[in-house]
């Protein structure tokens, strides 16, 4: 710094100033400073900063998966927002989801230079006493159920799937099937919950819950099987990916969609719109999800008001398409 600031004609407080961003420093200085950093090759030293500033201006995002398409969704939106910021992302996958693993990814925080952690998590182990964070590093929860230990947001799960259900109930079908994701995902849980609720409440009977992994294969298995249910008319997916192998699987076995076979996703992936037939669905707001995770776990840094425990939902909308239609007459 001492070399560029000789070099420039200027103060080592003012080379400090132009490599950090900050204001007052005309313009003409600030390119005679960047000049001189060129020509020696100086480049801010960020570990340096971390040690002077108590802070690395890296978050840590741990996560189990990147092969489901919410998933790699949040992360990019994580990775926006804190580039926005001016922060970088360490990913910590895990993975395999045991007590084991999540206990060992926090332990690596530990080892890492990153000020606090987003979690984008599906099961429930946040809960276990054993979890243990490294002192001062806050943590905010991404789709997850994670009690009261943690500052939660996700997508408003339950208000997305009463959407779906009600959808093909106002267009006239007797009763809606569910094609649910894994027993161990949150938003599985809370999707096959309120399709259930809704259809209860509206006075139907809910059919056999029919579970996949959230892959289209087990959407085309799945498919199989609900294409040999002479009352199945409409199905409610819990994401977009099963849509597709349960629409591949309907055309197969000769039950048209929407003509004979109503579906809905969950979702509004890119791909859901030139399905055949575009994909009816609902619309994740994967960009907002990441930006309020982002901004929470900073505001926890900043200490401002932000309490464990809270919960923020990122609202739902249904995409209507043209996988969908009322029940042919005698159905």
């Amino acid at each position: 710094m001492a070399d560029v600031a000789q070099l420039a004609g200027v103060s080592s407080q003012t080379v400090s100033r132009v490599s950090n961003g900050f204001p007052g420093v005309t313009e003409d200085t600030r390119a005679q400073v960047l000049a001189a950093m060129r020509e020696l090759g100086y480049r801010p030293n960020s570990a340096a900063r971390a040690l002077r500033r108590g802070e690395f201006r890296t978050l840590g995002v741990i996560t189990f998966s990147l092969s489901t398409m919410g998933n790699i969704r949040t992360l990019e939106a994580i990775a926006t927002s804190a580039a926005e910021h001016g922060y970088a992302v360490t990913l910590l996958p895990v993975a395999v989801p045991t007590q084991d693993e999540v206990n060992g990814a926090f332990s690596r925080l530990g080892e890492l230079a990153v000020d606090a952690v987003i979690v984008i998590m599906e099961i429930h182990l946040l809960d276990a006493a054993t979890v243990s964070l490294p002192p001062g590093v806050q943590v905010v929860v991404a789709d997850s159920d994670a009690g009261d230990r943690y500052t939660v947001v996700d997508t408003d799960q339950a208000g997305g799937a009463r959407d779906a259900v009600r959808h093909l109930l106002d267009l006239g079908h007797d009763t809606v099937w569910h094609l649910a994701g894994p027993e161990g995902s949150f938003a599985a849980q809370r999707r096959a919950n309120a399709w259930r609720t809704t259809l209860t409440e509206a006075g139907r009977t809910p059919p056999p819950l029919v579970r996949g992994d959230w892959s289209a294969a087990s959407g085309y298995r799945a498919g199989l099987l609900l294409a040999d249910e002479p009352g199945c008319t409409a199905v409610f997916a819990a994401n977009d990916q099963m849509a597709l192998g349960l629409l591949r699987a309907l055309h197969e076995r000769g039950r048209r969609v929407p003509d004979e076979v109503s579906v809905v996703g969950f979702d509004d992936i890119p791909e859901s719109a030139s399905f055949l037939p575009p994909l009816t669905t609902i619309h994740q707001d994967f960009a907002e999800v990441g930006r309020l995770c982002v901004e929470g776990v900073l505001s926890k840094m900043r200490q401002d008001e932000v309490e464990h425990g809270t919960t923020t939902l990122v609202p739902t909308r249904l995409v209507r398409r043209a996988s969908t239609a009322g029940p042919r007459p005698g159905r």
